[in-house]
């Protein structure tokens, strides 16, 4: 039995902030689904770290905007008889540049609304009865932790559909907390920049090098945000100590969003 008693699915977590997340969940006690759409090398080797950190792990191959992918992935937690947490972490994009309006495509639109945003809605979906199983067995709210974008937010991002696709999951969000309260919390963090291989591999390593650096100067805490940062925030999401937390649609970015600092730092 898991330290803690918590039951998690991660999905999108064969790398980057999922891979992150779940390794830090299972550090804290809780057993995971891993999820992953193409890369099972990656995710088998995210289940070994949660394994050698003592957690029960589950593997489980699904796409997350097909409906039916979405219920083979919470019926891998099935046995386990209830769900503490769901991290909606899966995402995909296409870098196009804001201004080129022929770059983007309806098919495009649609590849990324049905992972970034139809695919968090199917996950709770499926999810609910085993999270509501899981409400009523520990006596506090489950969790559902979205993990969208700044993009969202400020209009700014990979591109228009990716941007139009975050600030739908924010919306979600702010609708399935009505809807599911009290039973179940939902939640959105809302990251800048992160340095991933996800993105290196989007923009290549030198655009990726000059981006990091630009945002490393610029942001107010003077850093680049790494995976494991936004991590902690996900998990606490997803933990009993946000147990009065719900609607919330968190940024976190190094206080990019404040803009460059313009006093003198202290040292």
């Amino acid at each position: 039995m898991a330290k803690d008693g918590l039951t998690v699915i991660v999905t999108g977590s064969a790398s980057g902030l999922g891979a992150a997340s779940a390794a830090l969940l299972a550090k804290q006690g809780a057993r995971v689904v891993i999820n992953y759409s193409s890369s099972q090398k990656e995710a088998e080797q995210t289940a070994d770290e949660c394994r050698s950190a003592g957690a029960e792990v589950v593997v489980v191959q699904g796409d997350v905007s097909r409906d039916e992918d979405c219920r083979k992935i919470v019926a891998a937690a099935a046995p386990w008889g209830r769900l503490d947490g769901l991290i909606n972490n899966a995402g995909t994009t296409k870098h196009v540049d804001h201004g080129d309006l022929e770059g983007l495509s309806a098919e495009d639109f649609q590849r990324i609304y049905g992972v970034n945003t139809i695919g968090p809605f199917q996950m709770v979906r499926a999810a609910r009865a085993l999270l509501e199983a899981g409400a009523k067995h520990s006596g506090r709210s489950s969790s559902v932790v979205n993990v969208s974008s700044i993009a969202g937010i400020a209009g700014i991002g990979s591109s228009v559909a990716y941007v139009a696709s975050k600030g739908a999951l924010n919306s979600i969000t702010l609708s399935l907390s009505r809807a599911l309260a009290p039973l179940i919390r939902v939640n959105a963090v809302c990251p800048g920049y992160i340095d991933t291989p996800w993105f290196t591999k989007g923009r290549g390593p030198e655009l990726a090098g000059k981006i990091r650096q630009m945002v490393t100067d610029q942001s107010p805490l003077q850093m680049a945000t790494t995976a494991h940062d936004v991590a902690e925030l996900v998990c606490f999401l997803a933990s009993p100590a946000s147990r009065s937390i719900t609607g919330e649609i968190m940024r976190i970015d190094a206080g990019a969003h404040l803009g460059p600092a313009v006093l003198p730092r202290r040292t």
